[in-house]
């Protein structure tokens, strides 16, 4: 049985102090990938830095909705540079973000559509983000789907079946992190069980939302996407060794 954490900030201050024993404990949890994810400039530097340091570290390179405002002149221009490096293999995170804020959401849009063009000129996939805004996002979606065909993430999904459903039809992948592992969250595990087997990942976000039965430890880590697995597998009725290995593929 092996399992893929598709996102996790693993360069975060958080883990200054325990990276490699938070690495070592994901291979000992019978991780294969983790995918570090960067939301500026310097944290995707971060990500790549982390990739060539572990051997289980891939990353992803992009500006986050909330951190866009504050990105500096050049700095896209170095994420479309790092997206060449051999270590990356997806861009993000992006997306949008109407809950916070912290930049313009024209702004957000703006750096939104550059990371899909450049997926689509790069054949990488991107890492949707996306609070309060399902239609806005399913809108640059389609229009970007009108150029060509897209392949992405919708990363720690929330959103509706619908959504979900539309997503998946435009070509996207969609995960789920440690939220739906929680009690009050039957409409999140339902909306779950209507993924396609060949669509749906699992991710920890972490060091951010631990998942129950460990929704007290801080910082969340890697090792514990076992329970959102275990979690979903029970959901949608399968083995969890079944849906390891099945989500892990559909990562890779």
């Amino acid at each position: 049985m092996q399992l893929f954490d598709t996102h996790a900030h693993l360069n975060d201050e958080q883990f200054d102090q325990s990276r490699d024993a938070v690495v070592a404990r994901a291979v000992e949890a019978n991780l294969s990938g983790i995918i570090a994810v960067g939301i500026s400039a310097a944290t995707s530097r971060e990500c790549i830095d982390l990739s060539e340091r572990f051997q289980i570290v891939n990353a992803a390179v992009g500006i986050q909705p909330n951190c866009c405002a504050e990105a500096e002149e050049g700095d896209w221009d170095n994420i479309v540079a790092m997206a060449e490096d051999p270590g990356v293999v997806a861009l993000g995170e992006t997306g949008l973000d109407r809950y916070w804020d912290y930049a313009p959401f024209t702004l957000q849009q703006d750096y939104f559509d550059r990371h899909l063009r450049l997926s689509q000129e790069l054949d990488l996939p991107f890492v949707v983000h996306m609070r309060d805004c399902e239609e806005d996002i399913l809108l640059m979606l389609r229009e970007a789907r009108q150029r060509g065909p897209l392949a992405g993430v919708m990363h720690s999904y929330t959103g509706t079946a619908a959504g979900a459903a539309e997503s998946v039809s435009l070509g996207l992948y969609v995960s789920f992190a440690g939220m739906v592992t929680y009690k009050k969250s039957d409409e999140l595990r339902e909306v779950a069980k209507t993924i396609p087997g060949d669509r749906i990942l699992i991710e920890t976000d972490s060091p951010y939302l631990s998942p129950h039965p460990k929704r007290g430890q801080r910082p969340n880590e890697p090792a514990l996407v076992l329970h959102t697995a275990q979690c979903l597998a029970d959901a949608r009725g399968i083995s969890l060794a079944e849906f390891a290995d099945q989500t892990t593929a559909n990562a890779r």
